[in-house]
């Protein structure tokens, strides 16, 4: 696939202490590509170095080849987490407001606000002021400032940050009709389960470096296929103990093992079924939350702050 992105070795640091670490990456031209990693990993500082609102220290950040010019920040759509809107405004002059900005002019404005409104369900909130709004409206309004201008690149920084499921789906699909239209896609997260639903390819980083990188599909079959689901009716926890069984990752309604190399898996639904009654039993490649818990237990740097999250 075309490049559209790069970053090359480029390093952060703050008062001495090291944000951002010797990262590359490579974006491709209309893929959705994940920047994983637990809280304080480097995230949200590696956003602020593409979109030049911090400069890194060293190395290099190149969009289709070349260093970004002026007219960078008008061909992307980015949401910040750390999100404001003008609280005093009208939904209407919020959106024709950021979108000038952005160097449309108020006719072409004036015939995507209301398709976008109705699409955000926020058709009948159009002339009411932001602050009338409920923080999860808030949110829909910032996606639709973000997107409005037809961006060729969007950044969104921990996107799903506050969203309830309903718009949590709402929002992918608009995501994926974004893929489909060509538009490349980065974005941040700790929440592992939206990103295996979205990404076509992830770069995990912890304490500012990064550890895995690559498609979806090269990583799982890096880790293999003898992982196993498993839901069943009463007490699991002797599950940890089970020879043959390396690691286990317990959710509310199932478990998720990663079993030894050449362990029978008949013989460990054998043992489990003997103590438990067995609802459903699956094998499958590894859930991208339980590599990001291998990785991160195996890492030196090990995670210093919150682990990832499943929901």
């Amino acid at each position: 696939m075309q490049e559209y992105l790069r970053l090359d070795n480029i390093r952060k640091a703050y008062d001495g202490k090291v944000a951002v670490d010797s990262l590359s990456l490579s974006v491709p031209k209309g893929a959705i590509y994940g920047i994983l990693g637990p809280n304080g990993a480097g995230k949200t500082t590696t956003i602020r170095m593409i979109m030049d609102i911090i400069a890194p220290d060293s190395g290099n950040i190149l969009v289709e080849g070349r260093k970004a010019d002026g007219n960078f920040k008008n061909r992307v759509g980015y949401l910040p987490e750390e999100r404001g809107l003008f609280k005093k405004m009208t939904l209407l002059e919020v959106i024709t407001f950021l979108a000038q900005v952005k160097g449309w002019d108020r006719a072409r404005i004036n015939q995507a606000i209301d398709p976008w409104l109705e699409k955000m369900s926020l058709s009948e909130y159009k002339l009411r002021k932001v602050e009338e709004l409920s923080k999860g409206m808030q949110q829909k309004l910032q996606f639709i400032t973000t997107l409005i201008h037809q961006p060729e690149l969007i950044i969104l920084d921990e996107l799903f940050s506050g969203l309830d499921p309903l718009n949590i789906e709402l929002i992918k699909g608009i995501l994926l009709d974004e893929k489909r239209r060509g538009t490349t896609i980065l974005f941040s997260t700790h929440v592992m389960e939206q990103a295996e639903k979205l990404c076509d390819f992830i770069c995990l980083i912890n304490q500012g470096e990064k550890v895995l990188d690559g498609s979806l599909a090269d990583v799982k079959a890096k880790f293999g296929k003898n992982s196993i689901q498993i839901e069943m009716a009463g007490d699991g926890s002797f599950i940890r103990e089970m020879v043959g069984v390396e690691s286990v990752s317990e959710f509310n309604n199932y478990f998720e093992l990663k079993l030894a190399h050449n362990v029978d898996s008949h013989e460990i639904l054998k043992q489990i079924a003997d103590r438990v009654n067995i609802r459903r039993f699956e094998m499958m490649s590894p859930s991208l939350y339980g590599i990001f818990i291998e990785v991160a237990r195996t890492d030196p740097r090990r995670t210093s702050g919150s682990e990832a999250s499943s929901v």
